[in-house]
């Protein structure tokens, strides 16, 4: 597969908080966590192309052996992307987040205030750039290890 390095021709990162597909945007929450699930369902058989691209390499412990699953109930939204053992959220990012910025920073928010950290791309950087977004994504892995204090065997 070809990748190309950063172009002029990438959009600028997307603004702190959002979503991918997730619940959709505002009006949409639920609290239910079986409506979560079928919208999770839904989303992962209506992935876009961008979402599609990036499964391929998040898929099968391919980046730096860590798991990550796809369209994942979290409270009452949907991420794209999580490495649980992590903390990490990966949101790949359309062109309708320019409209729902108040809804995706309170996403971003309660996420982060559950303990997650959130990385987000557009859609166009992940097809055009795929290689450096995956270095992105390895290298937000290693910010922090899952297991700040490993606990140590018992002599």
């Amino acid at each position: 597969m070809s990748m190309r390095g950063r172009g002029e021709d990438i959009l600028p990162r997307p603004p702190q908080g959002g979503e991918g597909r997730g619940e959709g945007g505002p009006g949409t929450k639920s609290r239910n966590p079986r409506v979560s699930l079928e919208r999770a369902r839904e989303l992962r058989q209506r992935s876009t192309d961008s979402e599609r691209r990036l499964w391929y390499w998040l898929r099968n412990r391919q980046i730096d052996g860590v798991k990550f699953r796809r369209q994942v109930p979290l409270g009452k939204y949907v991420v794209d992307f999580l490495a649980a053992d992590h903390r990490l959220v990966v949101e790949i990012d359309g062109g309708q987040h320019a409209s729902q910025q108040a809804y995706d920073r309170r996403r971003t928010a309660w996420l982060e205030a559950e303990g997650y950290r959130v990385i987000r791309f557009w859609s166009n950087e992940v097809l055009a750039n795929t290689e450096g977004v995956i270095l992105e994504i390895s290298a937000a892995l290693k910010l922090r290890p899952p297991h700040p204090n490993p606990l140590t065997s018992l002599p």
